[in-house]
């Protein structure tokens, strides 16, 4: 048995977001010494743009490719997505589709961070633990998340309803979908408040974080927020840098991994028999 494990993310060409993505990457070792670790980019766009830098990544399908040349047998693919959508979608098809061209023979991939309903109430939780310390309580929180107009959406909006049962004002938006900024900002002037905090709600800090979220473009949601006449306050920290939130997806890597190991272990025990027989 070879046991690996392939973190699948979207794709970051930012320095914050690849140390990030670094920093997740050592906790996963750290928690589970015995299998190596290694990244995926599931953004065909992002990786495109990174080999334009003299920086090679791999899609799902060709690291897990690369790993069964390399003899791996069990490899645990976590995504390091937020919700059940295309890109998720894409990563398990990946998954059979390199197992079926010298992938590994036994691979497991672990849920996106909001999978289940007990995934969304521990991410509520770990969201309300990490808002910023200096927050009034008559202060607004938007969280901008990339949005879908796929049904994992939902997931977001079962967020949203689960943190306006602990404070009425914190707000789930994203940049595609229903629940856009302008969407949002009757909303959180009718709170009456004055200042807004604006979190990135993506595993780590890119483009779309930098420029979509808290640029000075007109089109920038702090711009629109500061065009209603509100203080903005944006935050540039990714979701896999919280503990809170980063013990889910281990959580979600431990279940796959656990997996794995069943499968070891019913080999194991077929093997045994074929040798008594």
């Amino acid at each position: 048995m070879k046991k690996g494990i392939l973190l699948a993310a979207f794709g970051s060409a930012s320095p914050l977001g690849e140390k990030a993505l670094n920093g997740f990457a050592e906790t996963v070792s750290g928690r589970f010494p015995d299998a190596r670790v290694r990244f995926a980019f599931t953004s065909d766009r992002m990786r495109t743009r990174l080999a334009a830098a003299g920086k090679k990544t791999d899609s799902v399908k060709k690291a897990l490719c690369r790993m069964g040349f390399e003899r791996y047998t069990h490899v645990a693919v976590q995504s390091l997505h937020l919700i059940p959508g295309l890109e998720y979608e894409s990563l398990v098809e990946e998954t059979r589709a390199a197992q079926a061209h010298g992938g590994p023979k036994h691979i497991a991939v672990g849920k996106p961070l909001l999978q289940e309903p007990e995934d969304v109430r521990l991410a509520a939780n770990a969201l309300l633990a990490h808002l910023p310390p200096e927050r009034g309580p008559d202060e607004a929180v938007v969280c901008m998340g990339h949005g879908t107009w796929h049904t994992g959406a939902a997931s977001y909006e079962a967020l949203a309803r689960t943190l306006a049962l602990s404070d009425k004002r914190i707000f789930i938006g994203t940049l595609e979908g229903e629940h856009s900024i302008d969407c949002l900002l009757p909303a959180i002037t009718a709170t009456g408040a004055k200042t807004v905090w604006l979190l990135p709600l993506l595993s780590i800090i890119g483009k779309h974080a930098e420029q979509d979220m808290a640029g000075m473009s007109p089109d920038s949601w702090s711009s629109r927020i500061r065009k209603a006449g509100l203080v903005c306050k944006p935050v540039l920290q990714g979701t896999v840098e919280y503990a809170g939130f980063a013990e889910i997806w281990l959580m979600h890597l431990a279940t796959a991994l656990g997996v794995l190991t069943a499968k070891q272990l019913l080999e194991t025990t077929v093997t045994a028999t074929e040798s008594e027989v």
